[in-house]
């Protein structure tokens, strides 16, 4: 197999693999030998060996890839999260410890064909932003577009190892942003799941009741494509929670125009990046050619909410993760993260309620703020910096990196991460959206709606994400419901339609195989269709289409002995429409004749 750059999205291994132009081995051998032109970028903690490899090649020799959703697909850890048999250091050598089985979410993705590569560097004990706060023998990771910047964290190595084209997609943790941050600083999608979707059984707290493991990936089909594998409701988690119906892989794709707000100017801040301020007002416009109202909307609450990420008592859960390591060798920490958790030791269960309460209020405000959007689009990070900047003066330059994601675990919101274009430094800016949690899968729709839209180049790379197949669908989530009764145009009960912002689609026919029957009582008068097997005919109808959450008000109207069913429609549509009940045929009157009820109301 020839050195030239694979693309490493899903769907072009999917093909690959498909068409037998690749093998998983193949791949294999591929990453192996292009991660050994970035070891100065301290991507990895562990990176596995062939042989330590070869067990989950050989898992997959009896497997059908259409089986597997992520058949052969190659993937990073973060390493606070666990791989069994394979040491999780959480950055910090005296934490080492060997798991003897694998964290819930990565079994779940090794389940569906995917295949670990490796451990990847990060912010110790993730406790960062900027992924400088590695000591050694590992060191700051390295930005994957300009090595004298800084990567982003605490997620770095996860982040830059899917820039790079060393894996398909990787694992990272966010608490206050670590999934998204290293995103934007490597030009790649990131997505903050809502919290309990994925599992953390098997992944090293930094703030438990905040954190969640976040997906890397070059493009949003990508990171969905893994969210519906990781999504796996883990019953051993008490942070777990189910996906409801409404966040569930069908829904993925199904788009109107969004109703988006941004913050107004007084809630920005740039730190004298004026790139950066440029690229998010034209991310604004680009957003309204695709169709989008734009709101102007104050988020003061949510920036006030963030600042209590450290300064409440949140930080006691940091220092609760690790008691013993900083209680008994805190000279193992490294000192700038030592500084942080250190300050959680001081906190009270006063201190907790008291800050808990302010935060429920700041979240009755968020949801207020939410209630008329689809979601919210924000700067993923004000700016950026060099290594050399942030190692001189490291806490405020990584306060400044978490001004736009640190309230969004605290708020119980879900977001995507995803470029948005290149400052004069050659370096990516990028975007977030940010919806209430459970919207995961509108959020990753409209990301990808944005990536086909933009076709920027993936992560450190020269090439665009596959997409071809990943088609967008523009179309509200809406019910068809055929109507042959007292809910026809300029009838009694049309209204009940109309007011829900049903539109009418077609007028035409039933098949021939129903009969229609006057019921008793009245007004308003209404019909009864009923279907038969023999002296059937074709009934006038009209097919409606309304949104799908007015659709449980409708029904709600609906009197007995009248229901819900499905109606076949003189082209073989099956549509959801109304059916009566056997019995309610006892004292009704065939009006088969007539050929449809507006015909029979006019002879009366």
């Amino acid at each position: 197999m020839q050195d030239t750059f694979i693309p490493l999205d899903i769907p072009s291994l999917q093909f690959a693999y498909a068409s037998r132009t690749l093998t998983p081995n193949d791949v294999v051998d591929y990453i192996i030998r292009r991660a050994a032109d970035y070891r100065s970028h301290n991507i990895w903690i562990t990176q596995l060996s062939k042989g330590q490899i070869q067990p989950y090649l050989d898992r997959l020799k009896d497997k059908n890839s259409d089986d597997l959703p992520l058949y052969g697909i190659p993937f990073a850890i973060k390493d606070n999260i666990d791989l069994a048999n394979i040491d999780t250091t959480a950055g910090c050598e005296a934490f080492r410890y060997t798991p003897h089985e694998d964290a819930f979410i990565v079994r779940c993705l090794i389940a569906a064909g995917a295949i670990p590569i490796g451990k990847t560097n990060l912010d110790q004990f993730a406790t960062g932003l900027v992924g400088t706060r590695s000591p050694e023998p590992w060191g700051p990771c390295k930005n994957s577009i300009n090595p004298d910047y800084i990567s982003g964290g605490s997620s770095s190595g996860s982040a830059v190892a899917v820039a790079l084209g060393l894996v398909s997609f990787s694992l990272g943790t966010d608490t206050a942003g670590s999934g998204r941050v290293p995103a934007m600083l490597n030009n790649i999608v990131g997505h903050k799941p809502s919290k309990g979707l994925f599992s953390m059984m098997g992944v090293v707290p930094a703030c438990r009741s905040l954190d969640c493991p976040s997906v890397f990936a070059l493009s949003a089909y990508d990171a969905k494509t893994v969210f519906d594998v990781a999504s796996t409701f883990d019953a051993r988690d008490g942070y777990a929670r189910r996906k409801p119906y409404a966040n569930r892989a069908r829904h993925w794709g199904k788009l109107a125009a969004p109703i988006i707000g941004v913050p107004s100017d007084a809630n920005l801040k740039f730190f004298g990046n004026d790139d950066a301020q440029a690229l998010f007002t034209q991310a604004i416009e680009k957003w309204k050619s695709l169709g989008a109202t734009i709101r102007e909307v104050d988020i003061s609450d949510l920036l006030d909410a963030a600042k209590l990420l450290y300064e409440g008592p949140w930080v006691a859960e940091r220092y609760a993760a690790i008691e013993e390591l900083i209680e008994n060798q805190p000279e193992k920490i490294h000192p700038v993260v030592r500084e942080i958790i250190q300050t959680g030791a001081g906190k009270t269960a006063v201190d907790a309620f008291q800050y808990e309460y302010k935060m429920q209020d700041y979240r009755r405000l968020s949801e207020q703020l939410f209630a008329d959007l689809d979601f919210l689009l924000s700067p993923t990070a004000p700016t950026s910096y060099t290594i050399d900047e942030m190692l001189d003066n490291p806490i405020q330059l990584n306060s400044n990196m978490g001004f736009y994601t640190n309230y969004m675990n605290l708020l119980d919101l879900a977001g995507t991460a995803i470029p948005a274009g290149f400052m004069q430094n050659g370096l990516p800016f990028g975007i977030t959206l940010i919806a209430p949690a459970m919207h995961d899968q509108r959020l990753l729709s409209y990301a990808h709606q944005w990536q086909q839209h933009l076709t920027l180049n993936a992560g450190a790379l020269s090439y665009s994400p596959i997409l071809a197949d990943a088609p967008l669908v523009t179309v509200h989530d809406t019910i068809k419901i055929a109507v042959c009764g007292a809910h026809l145009e300029g009838m009694p009960l049309n209204w009940q339609l109309t007011e829900r912002d049903a539109v009418l689609l077609e007028k035409t026919k039933s098949s021939e195989s129903y009969q229609l029957y006057a019921l008793p009582g009245g007004p308003p008068y209404r019909p009864g269709l009923k279907r038969v097997s023999q002296a059937g005919c074709k009934i006038e109808i009209e097919i409606w289409e309304m949104p799908a959450e007015n659709f449980g008000t409708f029904v709600a109207n609906i009197p007995a002995p009248l229901g819900i069913g499905k109606v076949e429609t003189e082209n073989g549509e099956w549509l959801t429409s109304f059916i009566c009940e056997s019995y309610g045929f006892d004292q009704a009157i065939d009006i088969s004749s007539f050929g449809g009820w507006r015909a029979y109301m006019a002879s009366r």
